[in-house]
């Protein structure tokens, strides 16, 4: 190599050239040096820098695969969540329904049952005083034949008996009016 730097420095050591000179040694070394170069550089540097450009896609590439799964699946997720919220109105709209169906039903039964046992309160009311007025009926046709056999025993008391007078009473009570 000793011999190509003295090549360059007699290549590169003022003379005579022009710009439009062109020193042959200078162009072979120049192409030489260039194309190994370009060797070491193919094989230490293109090589590992073209396969970490290739795993940094490769890994941007993944990235952005799980970023779309994930939006996805949290599409998904929204559209079964948005369901689900529906699904909870519907529910809720039919536990309100049957609430009022039921509050209507309870209230009919309470309200029959309230007429109900008001008809039976009137009805033993009635009853009671039907029972009532058969009692005092009876005690004053009891009295009205007590009063009936003591005038009649001072009227006829000396031709009648006490069988004959109670019939006759008896056969009074008969003939009157039963009811008022």
């Amino acid at each position: 190599m000793s011999s190509s730097a003295a090549a360059l420095l007699a290549a590169a050591s003022p003379g005579g050239g022009g710009l439009a000179d062109i020193n042959l040694g200078l162009t072979i070394w120049t192409i030489v040096l260039f194309v190994l170069f370009a060797i070491v550089l193919g094989k230490f540097g293109w090589t590992p820098l073209l396969k970490m450009i290739e795993e940094r896609e490769a890994g941007i590439r993944g990235a952005v695969d799980n970023a779309q799964k994930a939006n996805t699946e949290a599409q998904a997720l929204l559209a079964q969540h948005k369901e689900m919220m529906r699904e909870a109105g519907r529910e809720r709209e039919d536990i309100i329904k049957r609430a009022l169906k039921d509050a209507e039903q309870l209230k009919a039964d309470l309200s029959a049952r309230a007429r109900t046992e008001s008809d039976q309160m009137v009805q033993r009311a009635r009853d009671q005083i039907e029972r009532e007025k058969d009692q005092a009926i009876l005690e004053l046709r009891t009295q009205v034949a007590d009063l009936a056999m003591q005038a009649a025993s001072k009227i006829v008391a000396s031709s009648l008996t006490p069988e004959a007078q109670r019939k006759l009473v008896d056969d009074f009570i008969k003939t009157m009016p039963r009811e008022q």
